[in-house]
């Protein structure tokens, strides 16, 4: 009987090289979200530029070019400081983003991101020559805001690791709260400059204000304790019962009486106090999640390591000493006699089930990533479907966003369900009527 010895052929697959591929796989995402933070905080900085930008530009277009000219101007520079800051941050991570990229959706919102802010210039001309209504240049500055944070959205659903993701999820909610507190700002703004606010601000009011507190309950599910409590702080202010006064002020009083001339000022001051603040919450997020960022990337780097090291002594035969394969020949009436001897690097018990046993901890381990993962991926997901079921409202009823929001919060309202169930609802019906 001719037997050879087993070896492995250096180029054939196996489970420690796959094994340390998944660590390494890891530590690549990790590294992704390190060097993403800088992106995500340039946006961060960048929209509240341009949110403090729109609200100088809503009071000067209010008031007909009369007041905050140069503070308008002032902030114009501001902005293009911190969108120069935002083209470096992209610029050093758009080789890995371009040639390894995680998810086509975010991409293609960088590129839309991109796209309104070039025209920037242009917006800017027109309201400082006057050439377009307050409403559509509040709506056009909202509309490429709204592209920077979905930027930030997407990010989010491309992390795997559940502490990022969960800080990420509070972030973005937190940034689309803060941008609905800024367009309250603005619509009260234009209320208060008018001397009144009629049905459809005060409804757009109503709107902004539900918007802005379920982006803030998110928020607190999701985001660390210092951060959390920064937000509570803020709420608890008393700054937060003057505003709500100003809020039922000026939704209560009819055609034929006006507001004082000094709350337009009063109001502005107050709100822009508020979104200074709630830009600090953003700031104690953003800094956590770097934090984060750099300690699950060490924990990963190091665990590799330890894989690699234990992998490779596993290599090692278990018996110092050669072992020997012995085939023997046996005959009908004779005893067995040996008849060759091989050597075996001797692959043993050991070693075969210490490598099955890594494999499964590192299945379990990320089974349990998936598991803690479900709920940030969950509270994204109602967003998308929300905004989804906005949209599909809108087109069909041909009403504006804010109708559209409050007939989807009618809706849920009436039946007593949660706002996603509705939502969810009233997009597998639009799929059954396709």
């Amino acid at each position: 009987m001719n037997s050879r010895k087993r070896q492995r052929n250096p180029g054939q697959p196996s489970a420690e090289q796959y094994l340390i591929a998944s660590r390494r796989c890891e530590l690549m995402n990790l590294q992704h979200f390190l060097q993403m933070g800088k992106l995500i905080q340039s946006i961060s900085n960048l929209v509240h530029g341009l949110q403090r930008e729109r609200g100088a530009s809503t009071i000067f277009l209010g008031s007909d070019g009369e007041r905050f000219g140069l503070e308008r101007q002032t902030m114009i520079a501001e902005s293009a400081c911190l969108y120069t800051v935002f083209e470096r941050a992209l610029a050093e991570i758009h080789e890995e983003l371009t040639t390894h990229p995680v998810s086509s959706h975010l991409l293609a919102h960088i590129a839309s991101a991109l796209h309104g802010l070039s025209s920037l210039p242009a917006l800017r001309e027109e309201v400082k020559t006057r050439a377009l209504p307050l409403s559509d240049a509040t709506a056009a500055y909202s509309a490429r805001i709204h592209r920077l944070i979905t930027v930030v959205f997407e990010a989010a659903d491309t992390a795997v690791d559940p502490s990022l993701a969960r800080l990420l999820v509070a972030m973005v909610h937190l940034m689309n709260g803060k941008e609905f507190c800024g367009q309250e700002r603005a619509a009260g703004s234009a209320g208060f400059a008018k001397g009144r606010f009629d049905i459809a601000l005060t409804r757009r009011i109503t709107h902004l204000v539900d918007a802005q507190e379920r982006c803030f309950e998110v928020f607190l599910g999701f985001a660390d304790a210092q951060s959390r409590g920064l937000l509570e702080d803020l709420r608890a202010h008393e700054r937060e019962r003057e505003i709500q006064r100003l809020r039922e002020l000026g939704c209560s009083v009819g055609r034929y009486k006006g507001l004082a001339p000094e709350l337009p000022d009063h109001w502005f001051k107050l709100m822009s106090e508020r979104m200074d603040e709630l830009k600090k919450v953003e700031e104690s997020v953003e800094g956590r999640f770097h934090e984060r960022c750099v300690e699950r990337f060490a924990e990963a780097r190091n665990s590799l390591a330890h894989h690699g090291t234990l992998i490779a002594s596993l290599d090692q035969p278990e018996n110092p000493a050669r072992p020997q394969l012995i085939l023997c020949e046996f005959a009908s009436s004779e005893e067995p006699r040996p008849l060759e001897a091989w050597g075996s690097d001797g692959i043993g018990q050991r070693s075969g089930r210490s490598i099955f046993d890594l494999v499964q901890a590192q299945s379990r381990r990320l089974q349990q990533m998936n598991e803690d993962l479900q709920g940030a991926k969950e509270a994204l997901e109602e967003r998308k479907t929300q905004e989804k079921a906005v949209l599909l409202l809108m087109r069909h009823r041909k009403i504006d966003n804010d109708e559209a929001h409050r007939v989807l919060r009618k809706l849920a309202m009436d039946q007593g369900k949660k706002l996603p169930e509705v939502a969810r609802a009233l997009l597998s019906m639009a799929d059954l009527l396709r």
